[in-house]
């Protein structure tokens, strides 16, 4: 008798186990965040890459112009392939380009710089991370579109492609 209870009780318990994990595994539980959620940049201070003094945000984003902040790093590999099209969005007189170096290495990011070329008007360092999520970032690289007003009107998680930055240049005009 005692055997069966004991039988009885794993065979519910396994079927409770069985029942969870296959609830588990058919409901997605990945976090995507408001990509076009509209919000205010945040207030912060920040070293500059180049002259290494602390920078405020009001001084960053004084002018009444659009603004792109890129978030990159020396060893993102899809940072490298997006570098052209932000090279060729720096040409353009309507917006400014702020780079936002993530959690990277001083010398590997110069030598990113020096090799690929530099479309930002202002590098600042965010050495630990905590600017990028002050942001909304969640990875690298990511760009977010700052409207005259200093509200983020859109964000691009990875790597930004010419129909973004055809975007991007339809939104400015």
């Amino acid at each position: 008798m005692k055997n069966k209870f004991n039988l009885f009780v794993i065979v519910i318990f396994l079927s409770f186990c069985f029942v969870i994990f296959y609830k588990g595994l058919n409901t997605p539980n990945n976090y995507t965040p408001k990509v076009n959620e509209k919000k205010n940049i945040p207030s912060f201070n920040a070293r500059d890459f180049y002259s290494n003094n602390y920078v405020n945000s009001d001084k960053i984003f004084e002018e009444n112009i659009f603004y792109i902040v890129n978030i990159w790093a020396s060893w993102c590999v899809p940072c490298r392939t997006e570098h052209p099209l932000l090279m060729q969005l720096s040409k353009n007189q309507s917006i400014i380009l702020v780079g936002l170096n993530y959690r990277d290495n001083f010398s590997n990011a110069k030598k990113f710089i020096d090799d690929f070329g530099n479309p930002y008007s202002r590098i600042l360092i965010d050495k630990d991370g905590t600017l990028g999520v002050e942001f909304g970032a969640y990875g690298v690289p990511e760009t977010f579109l700052i409207d005259k007003n200093k509200d983020i009107i859109k964000k691009f998680a990875g790597p930004i492609n010419q129909e973004i930055v055809n975007e991007i240049k339809s939104i400015i005009k």
